[in-house]
């Protein structure tokens, strides 16, 4: 059966694209009688607010879409993206990286033109790493792709479906592109793409509807599921929606939020009219 989600990080108010990407997915589970699901990816403590949540609920329903309960909040399930990664680091695909973000950058920023587009680090030599653990220094996880295409003999049976203008492409995964990428920190936790790839899994999702800003991430999370054993889903990528100024819309911009819309008059119908949707 064909199962996708909407999943939603409460860390603002929805705006139009947030819309886009909820009544996408919601029309594509209706046209093929699937499943519709909403997942709150409240991982991060520092940003997500119960008001936000609040309003999502509130939002999708003003829009007319319907999902199943109960809805999994990631910050109650935290304990399973932990036996995810203790799997991951029991079989030595991780190691404990003390670079400060800045530091990453810095890094990058100085090796020879080309040499280091995104990081690749190595486990620090044992003794240094017991000083800096006693010392209290913060440190993420990050997963090794040097580890990671040893233990799978290399990345070239990595593969993912994409859909789109209706055909469909079989995808030559790239994890190397995003580098060492951090599945753990002291200040989130567990990073989003560990948890995504776990939750796609758990609940059965067989199509992964998201805004092509995420297609990048696809990489990263097919070797996440070859490592863990897990399902690939089938991906669709869609566009992103732009304002009069031709930048997308993003809570880091304030674009006008759903919530703006109704104190103004907007009605769902109207949005759904505008962004193609039947009212």
């Amino acid at each position: 059966m064909f199962v996708t989600r909407f999943a939603p990080s409460p860390t603002g108010y929805l705006h139009r694209g947030h819309a886009f990407s909820a009544l996408t997915a919601h029309e594509a589970a209706r046209e093929a009688a699937g499943r519709f699901l909403l997942r709150v990816e409240d991982i991060d403590a520092t940003r997500c607010r119960p008001e936000y949540e609040a309003a999502i609920y509130e939002d999708l329903a003003w829009l007319g879409l319907s999902w199943e309960e109960p809805v999994r909040r990631q910050s109650e399930h935290l304990n399973d993206y932990q036996a995810a990664l203790d799997r991951l680091a029991a079989a030595g695909l991780l190691y404990r990286c003390f670079r400060t973000r800045r530091e990453v950058a810095e890094e990058i920023a100085r090796a020879p033109h080309g040499a280091m587009e995104v990081f690749r680090g190595a486990p620090l030599p044992a003794e240094e790493e017991a000083r800096r653990l006693a010392a209290g220094e913060p440190f993420a996880w990050r997963l090794s792709l040097d580890e990671a295409e040893r233990k799978l003999g290399g990345f070239d049976e990595l593969t993912f479906v994409e859909e789109g203008d209706g055909a469909a492409r079989t995808i030559q995964a790239r994890p190397e592109l995003g580098g060492d990428v951090v599945l753990a920190r002291k200040d989130v936790g567990v990073a989003y793409h560990l948890a995504v790839v776990f939750d796609d899994a758990l609940q059965g999702v067989t199509h992964v509807i998201r805004g092509e800003d995420l297609a990048e991430a696809t990489h990263v999370q097919r070797l996440l599921q070859a490592l863990l054993g897990l399902p690939t889903p089938v991906y669709r990528h869609h566009r992103l929606l732009t304002g009069p100024d031709g930048r997308r819309f993003a809570k880091r911009d304030r674009a006008e939020t759903l919530q703006d819309l109704r104190n103004r008059g907007v009605t769902a119908q109207d949005l759904r009219r505008e962004l193609g949707f039947a009212a």
